[in-house]
């Protein structure tokens, strides 16, 4: 490889084997570190990084075979949802502590502060490799597929949600706008869900690596349903 774009060409023909969760690609070394909900064999490698170029892969610490061989390390990873379910846990207690400081619960309130704060959270991780987050959500995302620039556009939609929810910014139009959002990102995910195309999820970026699952799917219909109900409440 001599180029940043022939490490791109690479990766992404790894990601788009089945149970490849993430695929990190050195120029300079150059390796592949390859993680894996399930191990695949070297000539299904093979196979993906020759439809990149005049590559070839090899396990590390195997002799190098041709002018552009590269050695290349696969590991196994068992996914685990602990991160996304710990910021889940922290964004619903600390929304209902702000109720609990009050005469009484409020639901809608509640659902809107929650909303916030997930909007922010998310929108963080995602803006700290935006690059990478729009590269990962290219490969799942209806929008992001067809257009590159929606993953660059994406994580800066979901900041401003976060404050117009904490400003309390035009709730009828701000619900509206999430719901259309949130309805897109969901159909992306039930699409390859129902393919079983194993993806990296990009909903914390490319800081914490989550694999695509029902998890996600949850956590975008989660949103769905709560703009939906804000939008009927406000009409």
């Amino acid at each position: 490889m001599t180029c940043n774009h022939c490490v791109a060409k690479v990766k992404n023909e790894l990601l788009k084997l089945g149970n490849v969760i993430s695929a990190d690609i050195q120029l300079s070394s150059p390796e592949a570190i390859i993680s894996m909900t399930k191990h695949i064999g070297t000539a299904t490698l093979q196979q993906a990084v020759s439809k990149a170029g005049d590559y070839t892969i090899a396990e590390s610490g195997s002799p190098r075979t041709g002018r552009h061989a590269h050695a290349g390390a696969a590991t196994e990873e068992k996914p685990s949802y602990f991160p996304i379910l710990l910021l889940f846990g922290f964004i619903t207690g600390i929304t209902l502590l702000v109720q609990a400081g009050k005469s009484s619960f409020d639901g809608m309130q509640w659902i809107t502060d929650f909303m916030a704060g997930f909007f922010l959270v998310f929108s963080f991780f995602k803006l700290m490799n935006l690059e990478g987050f729009a590269e990962g959500y290219s490969h799942y995302d209806v929008v992001a597929k067809r257009f590159v620039a929606w993953g660059y556009i994406y994580p800066f939609i979901e900041l401003l949600l976060g404050i117009a929810f904490l400003m309390r910014f035009e709730p009828l139009v701000t619900n509206m706008v999430t719901f259309v959002v949130m309805s897109i990102s969901t159909y992306g995910v039930v699409k390859n869900l129902l393919r079983k195309t194993p993806f990296q999820c990009a909903c914390l970026g490319t800081i914490i690596k989550l694999p695509l699952s029902k998890l996600t799917l949850l956590e975008d219909l989660l949103m769905v349903v709560m703009s939906l109900l804000m939008v009927v409440k406000i009409l």
